[in-house]
């Protein structure tokens, strides 16, 4: 079932994100939600079909320590640029 979001972003981010999605032949909300997907902790259900190109590309590039908690270091990094 979709759902409507309605998210708030720098409008030359948007234009840059439109022109991007419109080269790699899906929609912005199609982007958003593969991005999502990715990023969650259900993103290993994500099927390759649903990634653009580069995304496929980085994909297992990074290795880390078995006990690396991304979810932590990413708050922690949205906090220090956020100031939450």
């Amino acid at each position: 079932m979709n759902t409507k979001l309605t998210l708030t972003i720098e409008k030359e981010v948007i234009e840059i994100a439109k022109k991007y999605a419109k080269e790699k032949g899906q929609s912005l909300s199609k982007m958003v939600e593969n991005y999502f997907k990715l990023v969650t902790d259900n993103r290993d259900k994500v099927s390759e079909e649903e990634l653009s190109y580069k995304v496929k590309k980085l994909r297992g590039i990074i290795k880390t320590e078995t006990d690396f908690d991304y979810k932590k270091v990413l708050t922690e990094e949205l906090s220090k640029k956020y100031g939450i």
